[in-house]
């Protein structure tokens, strides 16, 4: 165990708590992941967003932003859609409807989820799109931490959403 810690990228130490923690994983390529990788997990798998007009933000999320759909289910006995997009590198949006949700506030910012941030390579042209289909988009700033340029535009339901220019 100890050459695969001394082999982590991680700048924080490891306690004897960690050690003891991994010492009592069960699975060794749990153990071997979680050192190795210096952390459990791999990604984000997906993201779940819960709309309010399943017709308007399957449009929104399909024809609009372009994302493939890989799934789309009706459920009877929950009068509800589940339709899985596809987002690149393994990642997906579950889109689902449930009849009369409750709206979530967005603005002014409230504790949860803040926003969705999508990695773009050219992101003038991404506004120019969005804008081409009459999608309101912020105007675009920089990251004064990073450099890199970014800006948002809104889902139909008003979920705050990111465009991070790479």
């Amino acid at each position: 165990m100890v050459n695969a810690i001394e082999g982590c990228n991680n700048e924080n130490e490891v306690d004897a708590l960690t050690l003891l923690r991994l010492s009592s994983m069960r699975s060794t390529a749990a153990n071997h992941q979680y050192l190795n990788g210096c952390s459990m997990f791999e990604g984000i798998h997906h993201v779940a967003i819960i709309c309010s007009n399943y017709e308007r933000s399957k449009h929104f999320y399909v024809n609009l932003l372009g994302f493939p759909i890989i799934q789309e289910t009706f459920r009877a006995a929950r009068n509800s859609y589940k339709l899985d997009l596809d987002i690149g590198n393994g990642g997906a949006i579950e889109l689902f409807s449930f009849p009369n949700p409750p709206d979530r506030p967005s603005t002014p910012e409230a504790c949860g989820l803040r926003h969705l941030a999508f990695k773009v390579d050219d992101l003038d042209a991404t506004v120019h799109h969005l804008q081409a289909q009459a999608v309101a988009v912020e105007p675009i700033r920089t990251d004064k931490l990073t450099n890199k340029r970014f800006t948002f535009f809104k889902d139909p339901d008003g979920l705050p959403l990111e465009l991070y220019e790479m």
